[in-house]
């Protein structure tokens, strides 16, 4: 399985349902929380193509994007082959 990130912060509810989400399909991920980190959310912003928003995800090298991205990728039935590609 592709290694999975998702940047957030503390205070994000779409974040929260990222989250779940990935939980729910057993997809260990890594946690960026942004935080109050202004040079990681620059990071975050450069590597993302200016999205400022978060959840921000990406699996392997590709930038998925948030929350609502995710959830349709699922819907499609596309995030599973994405994931194990």
């Amino acid at each position: 399985m592709k290694p999975v990130k998702i940047y957030t912060t503390t205070y994000c509810g779409f974040c929260v349902r990222a989250k779940d989400l990935l939980k729910r399909k057993g997809v260990d991920y890594t946690e960026v929380d942004v935080t109050g980190n202004d040079e990681e959310r620059a990071k975050l912003v450069e590597m993302s193509n200016g999205q400022r928003t978060v959840p921000q995800i990406f699996i392997g090298d590709t930038h998925v994007g948030g929350y609502s991205d995710l959830a349709e990728l699922d819907r499609q039935k596309k995030l599973d082959p994405m994931l194990s590609a």
